[in-house]
């Protein structure tokens, strides 16, 4: 009896091992973590929707206190004049908050560190880096609360997005492949750094001080010492200060334009794109290696799942082991393995008979395969009409004619001068006009929707996404059309009343705006029926789930800097107080901005982009991100401080703007090139239909190199919990 009830437990702790090793083979985790029934209990708990949506609701919680922090941003304006007194929590309020999901942090570091034990925890820098963030954070914390929350620096804050990076095993790829790109960009930065500081001594010497006043302006204004002729030139290696750098010359004398288009195109075009180029091509190799162990990862896991079930059943047939999985072991792995229907279903799709390395191969090209969204199929009519209405509705041609009606009223609406000037006018004809437009597309739109449900049957409608997005926007427009003739009839009848009148005047001008703005966003119907444009619409949809991990990194970035600029820049630019805002007709002025020099930071009113508070301080490095301008910020900031804070500011340039953008551009070209060679042969409705796999391993994972079988299993020999057969 005790060995039945052995037996038993064994086979359902194999069960066990092999759901976990799959669902580890599917999220690429690693399976080298305890695997006794009780940790599996909790490995699988610790990875439930549950624990891993409280981290990432904890952790989006701590980041977020930054803003609610003092200095607050819980303001409306961030201008320092406009600004009023923001709200900020008592001392203790946020303190609280962040002990409460330090503890978590803290419960969440002693279950992984259980689950994978001693001797793996400390072989990971990761977790023993988390081990010190929490306690450097928690002891921070207390220091805080000691001194009533009065202290000048929370040291704490800057390493908050550690917390974000360690829960992505994505992230925390990317970003070691980009710690190994740095060196290799090396060389061409040292380059551009030469590049610009012999044109700074050339410009120097070029445009010295002369003794006639009227030709010193380029010397003043852009070469009068060392630090400003390398900012002008540095800024102008964005091109954001051309032509304005060049034009006190170049009015002296045409030849001085040959020094500033000789500079930009040698900095500007050729090693700037170089410097893209050698991105691109070391960010993506060392990207490769690293998403090579997580293809490593999956084929262990799948391999040690069969491996744990198929152990003991193993029989020798000619001197070779083959592997046999019972059907009902199968259907209690399929039954309990939490992942997606469709992955579950073709992980277990085990056929008895399959030796070891065909059964992991036939596994694995399932798991791959592109998924085929099969719709439901069209209703069966009788009459011959309904047959033929059927046919003509589902064509392709019919589809066609719904897109020329849609172009024609974004014509229809492009065509009106001025569609307030109508709707101001007081003629019932005036009013009728461009809404009788309205009125006839919106009909011919429900007639479309109805004939298009008739054909395809409502599930099959509802099937296609293109069709749901249509059908809503089309439903939008028949409530706003019918809401729109109320009010107009309503107006006809009582326009004797002028108050009523001009009430539902502003309403229908109103109604006629919310239409324009439903049927512009209808046009985009035409995107799936045009197989280039469904192409990289599919692709730009694929981008916001494959950018996670790099906008994560650019997120961890924006929130040190901006951390980082607080600390330096807090309350350093005060407006004077005997400035007062003016209403303009095209903007908001100050009254004295005459004093200032023309575009410099006050003249321009760039008063709200500071580092008073978090979210003001996000804003700003977004500014000097897209370069448009920068040259403003540089100014501003050294007049206020020091020359030094340019060094702040540019190194936020070389982070986001050059390195980040450009891992960008990378993945981008490598997520359309991939969907577009496996598009290539395909209709225009395979495209709708097939929902091409673009994960981040899938992309890159045609150029991986496939483990062999002995790899396999000595990965799995050396495994520190798992003790399989020799």
């Amino acid at each position: 009896m005790k060995e039945v009830q052995h037996r038993h437990h064994e086979d359902d702790l194999c069960i066990q091992q092999a759901v976990v090793f799959i669902e580890d083979a599917i999220q690429y985790r690693s399976i080298n973590h305890r695997v006794d029934s009780r940790s599996l209990r909790l490995y699988r708990w610790y990875y439930s929707i549950f624990w891993q949506w409280t981290l990432v609701a904890v952790i989006g919680v701590i980041l977020g206190l930054a803003f609610v922090e003092k200095p607050s941003s819980l303001s409306l304006s961030s201008d320092p004049h406009r600004r009023l007194r923001p709200w900020e929590p008592p001392c203790g309020a946020t303190e609280g908050v962040e002990m409460v999901g330090l503890l978590l942090f803290a419960l969440d570091l002693a279950v992984k560190g259980y689950l994978i034990g001693w001797e793996e925890f400390r072989k990971n820098k990761w977790l023993v880096a988390y081990v010190v963030v929490v306690s450097g954070s928690v002891i921070d914390l207390l220091l805080s609360v000691s001194m009533m929350c009065d202290e000048s620096l929370r040291v704490r804050r800057v390493f908050r997005p550690f917390f974000l990076l360690q829960n992505s095993s994505l992230m925390k790829k990317t970003l070691k492949s980009i710690r190994r790109t740095l060196p290799e960009i090396a060389s061409v930065i040292l380059l551009l750094a030469l590049h610009v500081c012999f044109f700074t001594m050339f410009g120097m010497l070029l445009f010295a001080k002369r003794e006639k006043p009227e030709e010193n302006g380029e010397w003043e204004t852009y070469f009068r010492n060392l630090t400003v002729s390398l900012s002008s030139l540095l800024v102008l290696l964005t091109t954001a200060n051309n032509p304005d750098v060049m034009i006190p010359a170049y009015t002296l004398n045409r030849l001085y334009s040959i020094f500033f288009v000789l500079f930009s195109v040698v900095g500007t075009y050729l090693m700037m794109n170089l410097i893209t180029a050698i991105i691109y091509n070391q960010f993506r190799g060392y990207l490769l290696k690293s998403i090579q162990s997580s293809i490593m990862r999956r084929r262990l896991g799948i391999r040690a799942a069969f491996a744990v079930l198929c152990c003991r059943d193993r029989i020798q047939v000619q001197d070779q082991d083959q592997v046999r999985v019972q059907d009902q072991e199968k259907d209690q792995v399929q039954d309990q393995v939490q992942v997606k229907q469709h992955h579950v279903y073709e992980a277990c799709k085990v056929t008895e008979g399959y030796v070891e390395g065909q059964a992991f191969l036939k596994l694995f090209e399932e798991l791959e395969k592109d998924r085929i969204k099969e719709h439901p199929p069209m209703p069966e009519y009788s009459s011959r009409f309904m047959q033929t209405l059927q046919f003509l509705m589902s064509h392709y041609c019919f589809t066609m004619v719904g897109n020329v009606m849609a172009v024609a009223n974004i014509i229809c609406i492009c065509c009106r001068k001025h569609t307030d000037h109508l709707l101001s006018e007081r003629g019932s004809s005036s009013c009728l006009s461009p809404k009788a437009i309205n009125v006839f597309f919106v009909t011919f739109y429900v007639v479309e929707m109805l004939l298009k449900m008739l054909a395809l049957g409502f599930r099959r409608y509802l099937s296609y996404r293109s069709d749901v997005f249509d059908g809503f926007l089309t439903l939008s427009l028949l409530v706003g059309a019918r809401s729109f003739l109320l009010v107009l009839q309503r107006r006809i009848r009582f326009c004797s009343i002028y108050t009523f009148c001009q009430k539902d005047f502003f309403n229908l001008r109103e109604m006629m705006r919310l239409a324009n703005m439903l049927i512009v966003f209808r046009f985009l119907r035409i995107i799936p029926n045009i197989k280039l444009m469904a192409l990289v619409a599919s692709t730009l949809m694929d981008l916001v789930k494959n950018l996670r991990a790099f906008a994560g990194i650019l997120l961890v970035v924006y929130y040190v800097f901006a951390i980082l600029g607080i600390w330096l820049f807090h309350g350093v630019i005060k407006v004077p107080a005997n400035m007062r805002w003016v209403s303009t007709s095209s903007s908001l002025r100050f009254t004295e901005n005459s004093r200032w020099d023309c575009g410099s930071y006050e003249n321009l009113g760039y008063w709200p982009n500071n580092f008073d508070d978090f979210a003001a301080s996000l804003v700003l490095l977004y500014n000097v991100m897209v370069v448009n301008n920068w040259q403003v910020f540089l100014e501003a900031y050294a007049k206020y401080t020091t020359e030094w804070s340019k060094v702040y500011f540019v190194s936020w340039w070389l982070i986001s703007s050059v390195m980040w953008v450009n891992m960008f551009v990378a993945l981008i070209l490598e997520n359309f090139t991939y969907k577009w060679d496996r598009s290539q042969g395909c209709s225009v409705t395979d495209v709708e239909r097939i929902r091409y796999e673009s994960s981040v391993q899938l992309v890159f994972g045609r150029d991986m190199e496939e483990p062999t079988e002995e790899e396999l299993l000595d990965r799995l020999h050396q495994h520190p919990h798992l003790h399989l057969p020799q």
